[in-house]
């Protein structure tokens, strides 16, 4: 049986209480998540998760810590693994398009988020933003990618 794990990458962006998550469809769904995508071929983590923020909701991030590093097998057999930074928010490229499947990005409270329950993209999402909110901080150095 071959096994093939999706690399990701998720961002927890922090503006006075609320958070940044994009509304989007996946499978005939509408569902919220974080911004968050596959790691490209030549990307680190790090450039994956700007490309990610800014190709969803048109924000420029800068990584400042990881937050954790996170395994989950959805319901459609896939097993993800996900290393997800907190950011800060840098400035609004409000021209951009978003994209495709992206609906909006939009700013809401942790109550907000788990309250969204079962429309949630998965349960990393409120996981990542409890671990944030816990204070998990590991430096950006934790992850090291040989470069050739």
């Amino acid at each position: 049986m071959d096994w093939h794990p999706h690399a990701t990458v998720a961002v927890v962006v922090e503006n006075e209480g609320k958070f940044l998550l994009v509304e989007e469809e996946s499978s005939g769904q509408i569902v919220f998540n974080q911004p968050a995508g596959h790691i490209e071929e030549g990307e680190t983590f790090i450039e994956a998760a700007c490309r990610e923020a800014l190709e969803e909701t048109a924000w420029v991030v800068e990584p400042q810590y990881l937050i954790g590093f996170y395994v989950y097998k959805g319901c459609n057999g896939t097993t993800y693994h996900r290393a997800c930074y907190a950011a800060k928010a840098l400035s609004h490229q409000q021209n951009l398009k978003l994209d495709e499947g992206i609906i909006r990005a939009l700013w809401l409270s942790r109550d907000e988020i788990e309250q969204l329950g079962n429309k949630l993209r998965s349960p990393m999402v409120l996981k990542c933003i409890d671990d944030y909110l816990a204070g998990n901080k590991y430096p950006l150095e934790l992850i090291y990618e040989y470069q050739n």
